[in-house]
């Protein structure tokens, strides 16, 4: 999404039409939230942008830097397993399998961060893996 290219391409000293091409041309936030994020230079003024557009706003509640705290990224994922779930709540078409299988990518990913939380010996953040359902 274009908080994650904003975001990832903060600090980056690229011209502007290197890093519009990175942004889709879909979505709530095209295309004035694009003008407004083309210039975003923090996570702080991205923060802001994405605030005026409401999905967006309660991506990045609790979002922080503090060990308990969760990841933009984190939210994401959260966001996503949510809509995945709803495509289990309909029948006969085929985002079910599409469905079926990004979840089945997350619950790999959940396995794979219990594992290193547990070869690291740092199981007091054991429980911030993504739950699915």
């Amino acid at each position: 999404s274009r908080e994650r290219v904003s975001q990832g391409s903060s600090g980056i000293n690229a011209e502007y039409g290197d890093i519009e091409n990175l942004y889709p041309r879909c979505g709530m936030l095209y295309p004035e939230g694009l003008k407004f994020l083309k210039n975003a230079e923090d996570r702080e003024e991205v923060r802001r942008i994405c605030e005026r557009y409401g999905m967006y706003k309660d991506l990045h509640s609790g979002v922080g830097d503090g060990p308990n705290d969760k990841t933009l990224e984190d939210r994401f994922f959260q966001e996503e397993v949510k809509m995945l779930a709803l495509g289990f709540m309909n029948s006969f078409h085929l985002g079910v399998f599409f469905a079926f299988v990004k979840l089945k990518e997350q619950e790999n990913r959940n396995i794979v961060w219990i594992a290193e939380c547990i070869a690291q010996k740092n199981k007091s953040k054991i429980d911030n893996y993504i739950p699915i359902f």
